[in-house]
């Protein structure tokens, strides 16, 4: 008796755990799972928001469905988006968030604050900013591409892996915007016609977008901010104009290190000691790096070039209040925490003394040595 009476209490919760399922189930063709979201700042302050949504379709249907709402805020276009179609929009699945430059430039923060706190949202989601209008960007179809927001996440994958752009997500920026010691950064994409290309990196005073690193220089903030493998880096070394000498120092492996101290009160310097080696794929000069003294006369050249442009991208990052290299955190080993706290960094970072040096290593020049 009490075995069938175990049985029965046994199929009893398992039929409630059924019907439980059942009553939650979602069926994938009625979901729709944003892929990337776009966000633009429209006169008067309203917000264009823009949803992408890949369809699974047979051939000669549409790829994706693209749904924009303009409202007061990102969570009132939400409900707005909902309207509009059919499908359960879920955001498990989002890839991106892209930012036009005039919402960047007032800065995005209660739109960063939201996705961030919405549960569904990952961490992992990447922040990027759109030279230019982000819906015009992502509603529009590539004759190259099936679907636009696809494109634009693997190639935001691929230039990362190169180290041509930081990979920031909402992770790392929402980290770097409460540390008082460091700024966040964002790539720059742009569309050029046919493409889109990566057109820089964004650097945030807090949530504004202040200063832009030029798409041929983001090597070289890379080199400032952290320790790298791969990467390739294209230089004229010749100050003349009419003079070429241009050098492609590829496979590179770049290490950094920083060194703090103060030189009295609220004044501080700040030591970079970068080193970088890697194989010469073309050169184009007067040296024959095949001769020992030439080769090191060439690292001399390419040591002398990187010093050159990081320390003008320093000055240019202090010029505009902007520290997104992080020389905060930097300072804040070297001072007790309460003076670091006391201390106003917006006012101590621009005249911090920084110096750099670069040693350069050629491993390789060529197939024949």
């Amino acid at each position: 008796m009490l075995k069938i009476r175990i049985q029965c209490l046994i199929t009893c919760i398992l039929l409630m755990t059924i019907t439980g399922c059942g009553n939650d189930q979602r069926i994938l063709e009625k979901i729709g799972l944003t892929h990337t979201t776009s966000f633009d700042l429209m006169p008067g302050g309203m917000l264009k928001v823009t949803n992408s949504i890949p369809l699974a379709v047979s051939e000669g249907q549409r790829p994706r469905e693209v749904l924009t709402s303009i409202s007061d805020s990102s969570k009132g276009s939400k409900v707005d988006l909902s309207r509009q179609t059919q499908l359960v929009l879920v955001s498990g699945q989002m890839r991106n968030i892209l930012f036009g430059t005039t919402l960047a430039q007032r800065g995005f923060w209660d739109d960063i604050d939201t996705m961030v706190r919405d549960p569904s949202v990952s961490p992992r989601v990447k922040v990027t900013v759109v030279d230019g209008d982000a819906h015009d960007l992502l509603v529009k179809n590539y004759s190259n591409y099936l679907r636009t927001a696809q494109y634009i996440d693997r190639m935001m994958e691929s230039e990362t892996r190169f180290q041509s752009i930081p990979k920031v997500t909402l992770y790392e920026f929402t980290r770097d915007y409460y540390d008082d010691g460091i700024d966040p950064v964002a790539p720059i994409i742009k569309d050029i016609g046919d493409h889109v290309k990566v057109n820089g990196i964004a650097l945030f005073q807090d949530d504004r977008y202040l200063m832009k690193i030029a798409d041929k220089e983001t090597l070289y903030f890379s080199m400032l901010s952290k320790n790298f493998k791969l990467g390739s880096l294209p230089m004229r070394l010749s100050k003349d104009e009419e003079a070429k000498e241009l050098v492609l120092f590829d496979s590179l492996v770049s290490k950094r290190r920083i060194h703090a101290t103060r030189t009295g009160g609220n004044s501080f310097k700040v030591d970079f000691e970068i080193s970088v080696s890697g194989a010469i794929l073309e050169y184009m000069g007067d040296l024959k790096i095949s001769k020992e003294e030439d080769r090191h006369a060439l690292e001399g050249k390419i040591g002398e070039k990187i010093t050159s442009q990081v320390e003008t991208m320093l000055k240019d990052m202090q010029k505009h209040n902007v520290d997104s290299i992080g020389l905060g955190n930097e300072i804040k080993r070297i001072v007790p925490y309460k003076e670091w706290k006391a201390m106003d960094w917006r006012e101590v970072y621009p005249e911090v003394e920084i110096h750099c040096q670069t040693k350069v290593k050629i491993k390789h020049y060529g197939k024949f040595q």
